[in-house]
């Protein structure tokens, strides 16, 4: 089968290996998110195959890996989507709570780094003063 075709009502259908081009991704990947139920391709001939739906589905699950959802998550968001758009709503607020949530505790880390290196830098000047101070003078 080629790696890109439509089936007989005309909808795009992608093989595994341009999926894997098109997103950086390997066949495992791809298995690995079938298994997890966050991918769910059609055979055809025993071929996998999958539509614009899941590449939308691949594209939600890498850039929310990026950030750092787990699968668990990434999942429960996914399924909120029926195939006719129901659901948009609870996932629009889902990613409203999540995201609201990791900038609050992104903003609390920032915090304590910025805490951190003002003592660090606090530290680090009296370390130099002295050092300076017990540096031979030149004089004789």
């Amino acid at each position: 089968m080629a790696d890109h075709a439509s089936d007989d009502r005309g909808s795009e259908l992608f093989g595994v290996t341009e999926l894997c081009k098109s997103f950086g991704v390997t066949p495992r990947t791809l298995r690995f998110y079938e298994d997890k139920g966050l991918l769910k391709p059609r055979r055809i001939n025993g071929t996998r195959v999958y539509s614009r739906r899941d590449r939308a589905r691949l594209v939600l699950i890498l850039r929310a890996k990026a950030i750092g959802s787990s699968l668990a998550d990434i999942k429960q968001y996914l399924d909120m989507y029926g195939q006719a758009g129901e659901g948009r709503e609870q996932q629009l607020r889902y990613v409203l709570e999540r995201t609201d949530g990791a900038i609050a505790e992104l903003e609390q880390k920032r915090a304590h780094i910025e805490s951190s290196l003002a003592e660090l830098r606090i530290i680090n000047g009296h370390v130099r003063r002295n050092l300076e101070a017990l540096a031979p003078t030149g004089h004789s």
